[in-house]
């Protein structure tokens, strides 16, 4: 053989091919991003509507590529040496969160299209909206440190921007830079574990990090011991776990409301996959440490969060979008304690936060969107100028009522129940008793809240308190309170939907 030949056939064994299809939910996310971005250029002010519907068709598109992919695992971008160490894997679990982030953010956009025409600037909204969508979408996917990271901050940097995009707002550029630096801190310490880890392993593919670290030589176990606890604070500042959540009141009540929808679900959902995939795939070695890290941190995180939300209620300066945020602070913590039962028992676990998140995210942004139509008439958005709701939008406050019962756990909102009965059996299953009797005092906390903000929904204005107005809904906000009241009634009905991901392993 000739030396061109078999440099051509050389060649030819370094070729990679791209499986089109497994990534096409972030890439039609992206490109659409760019699209709308250009054609901001030549479209008039008073067309600009148009790049709304782009962008919701581009989300469409990006959920409808989910379904061929539904039979089976696809891989691509592998190493040449070895087909099983791939950087992007399209399974089930990946699918159960780019449907999650893709639903989300496609709620989000119907939820954004009076905010644009009104008040953010149409063209940089819709971009920075999809290009943190392709970030978030590519992330449950990545299956190397390298994309993962990346993937992160694609999802990350966006939001940012998007926190601040309320010109002249002093309270948004506030939430802006808090978020901005606390998570810049964040990626500074996931960067220094990553690279403590490659030091140690050898190599960013996880599944190969998952085996080099049961090998790791001693005189490099506690760089490698070092790299798995700095990873972990990194993402435990993404996923707002107490100590790291001080961001979340400011960040959520200073941004525009469907910014602060889409973070409280996305953003929130972003985080705990990244977080996922390093322990469970990567550090399985290492379940000793992160184990009993995070079964700490859940349970700071849900009686943080609950007891904040609490304080809330009778306060009557601060803002429903606050105790909101202090809610999903709470629901950070059950989310964690599914991840940290995985490091006691197996990562069948990691369906029961799966569950949970869907259910969430469900409910989560239907209540922002009834404060998004609240908020049109209360600039304010107290938790006092929710009274008189169900005597000027009747259907909208038994909506309310029951995303916030859904959120309690209470019935009629089963699918709740159910979601937090699922993640109490992984802890008990775990052998993490503990754990569920703290998990169990905190639901018990929440429903004071959850009920009193309820029960206010009911109530009559009081003295001088003037009653909400009758002001015609916008549709897209209306066609958002309806899907999610469909989803969650839905969800209640036939709960199989969404708990079937809890008995099956996701990887």
């Amino acid at each position: 053989m000739t030396l061109a030949a078999t440099s051509a056939t050389s060649a030819a064994g370094l070729v990679q091919s791209v499986d089109w299809a497994a990534i096409a939910p972030p890439t039609i996310a992206a490109v659409t991003g760019l699209a709308v971005l250009v054609a901001d250029l030549f479209v008039p002010k008073e067309r600009r509507r148009v790049l709304g519907w782009v962008s919701i068709a581009g989300l469409v598109a990006a959920l409808v590529t989910l379904v061929p992919l539904r039979t089976g695992d696809r891989s691509t971008f592998c190493l040449t040496t070895d087909a099983h160490a791939c950087s992007y894997t399209a399974d089930h679990f990946t699918l159960a969160i780019q449907f999650l982030v893709l639903g989300g953010a496609l709620l989000t956009a119907l939820l954004s299209l009076t905010d644009t025409e009104e008040k953010l600037p149409a063209g940089e909204y819709w971009f920075l909206l999809l290009s943190s969508v392709a970030g978030a979408a590519l992330l449950p996917a990545s299956r190397d440190l390298a994309t993962l990271v990346v993937a992160l901050e694609v999802a990350s940097l966006p939001a940012f921007a998007l926190v601040g995009l309320k010109r002249g707002d002093r309270m948004s550029g506030e939430a802006a830079l808090k978020f901005f630096l606390s998570s810049v801190t964040a990626t500074a310490v996931t960067l220094l574990g990553v690279s403590f880890v490659y030091a140690s392993a050898g190599t960013l593919h996880l599944t190969e990090i998952a085996q080099a670290l049961d090998d790791t030589p001693a005189q490099l176990a506690t760089l490698a011991q070092a790299g798995v606890v700095l990873t972990l604070v990194g993402f435990a500042f993404k996923t707002a776990a107490v100590p790291f959540h001080f961001w979340v009141p400011d960040t959520y009540v200073g941004a525009p409301l469907p910014v602060a929808a889409y973070l409280s679900v996305v953003g929130k959902a972003v985080g705990f996959t990244g977080l996922i995939l390093v322990t469970v795939v990567a550090f399985p070695s290492y379940a000793d440490v992160w184990g009993p890290a995070l079964s700490v941190l859940a349970a700071l995180t849900m009686t943080v969060g609950n007891v904040a939300a609490l304080r809330q209620v009778p306060t009557r300066a601060w803002s429903a979008v606050r105790l909101l945020a202090w809610s999903s602070v709470a629901q950070a913590g059950y989310l964690l304690v599914p991840i940290a039962a995985a490091a006691y028992s197996s990562d069948d676990q990691i369906g029961a936060t799966v569950s949970y998140a869907l259910m969430y995210a469900v409910v989560n942004l239907g209540a922002f969107a009834v404060a998004a139509l609240v908020a049109r008439t209360h600039p304010l958005n107290r938790i006092t100028d929710y009274r008189g709701l169900y005597a000027a939008r009747p259907v909208t406050a038994l909506v309310m009522a029951f995303f916030l019962l859904c959120l309690a756990g209470l019935p009629p909102g089963i699918i709740g129940l159910f979601a937090k009965v699922t993640v109490f059996s992984s802890a008990v299953d775990a052998g993490l008793g503990w754990l569920a009797v703290v998990m169990g005092l905190n639901v018990v906390i929440a429903l004071y809240y959850y009920l009193q903000w309820t029960a206010v929904l009911f109530r009559a204005p009081e003295g001088a308190e003037a009653p909400l107005a009758h002001r015609a809904a916008p549709a897209p906000v209306t066609l958002t309170i309806g899907l999610t009241a469909v989803g969650g009634v839905l969800l209640s009905g036939y709960p199989q939907l969404v708990l079937r991901f809890a008995a099956t392993t996701l990887f």
